[in-house]
């Protein structure tokens, strides 16, 4: 991926793209550290590293450099310092999943996610948390349009990264996990476009 960014258009992405992952083994750092020590963090304490840990950095990061035609550095930079469209996107997928995964990934033994960090936080009860995660999916969606209006980056780019943030919410709507559940509502959706005749 560098050597073609780096011959086809002139720009070494290594510094950029290697900051994109360390950044994210080192939130997952953090999260093996709350597991291991037990620490149930705030909503706010989560969010702030878990926006990182969905994993969009890298794959935003990568297609930056593969979408964009004339790259500057000040538009890399702004990438890999995380502009607002860059980690609302990557928010928007973080909560996205864990309204449809949280529950099964903390009885296999995972960190708390944001609905139950609002549980823990809050004393409140699933349907409040769920509530409260939506209102702050919404929120962040406000926040990304906005953005959106004057990006220091291309169209193209700035499309990749809220059909990432779409793409969550179609995964893991109706809140269930249409990514690692074999029979999830998605799935369902799916086979029924993809192999069923239409009636």
């Amino acid at each position: 991926m560098a050597y073609y960014t780096l011959k086809d258009k002139a720009f070494n992405s290594i510094p950029f793209l290697r900051k994109a992952w360390v950044d994210l083994v080192e939130a997952y750092l953090i999260e093996a550290n709350w597991y291991h020590k037990g620490y149930k963090p705030s909503l706010e304490e989560y969010i702030n590293n878990a926006w990182i840990t969905v994993g969009g950095i890298p794959v935003l990061s990568h297609l930056f450099f593969r979408l964009t035609n004339s790259i500057h550095e000040e538009a890399a930079e702004s990438v890999h310092k995380y502009h607002d469209i860059v980690r609302a996107s990557c928010t928007i997928t973080r909560l996205a999943d864990d309204m449809g995964t949280s529950l099964a990934e903390v009885e296999r033994g995972d960190v708390p996610k944001s609905v139950q960090c609002y549980m823990n936080e809050n004393n409140a009860s699933e349907e409040e948390a769920r509530k409260h995660v939506r209102s702050l999916i919404k929120q962040t969606w406000k926040t990304m349009n906005k953005e959106m209006i004057d990006p220091p980056f291309s169209t193209c780019f700035v499309e990749v990264c809220a059909n990432l943030a779409r793409m969550a919410q179609l995964i893991y709507q109706k809140e269930s996990d249409g990514f690692g559940m074999q029979h999830s509502y998605v799935n369902k959706q799916l086979r029924r476009l993809l192999f069923e005749p239409y009636e």
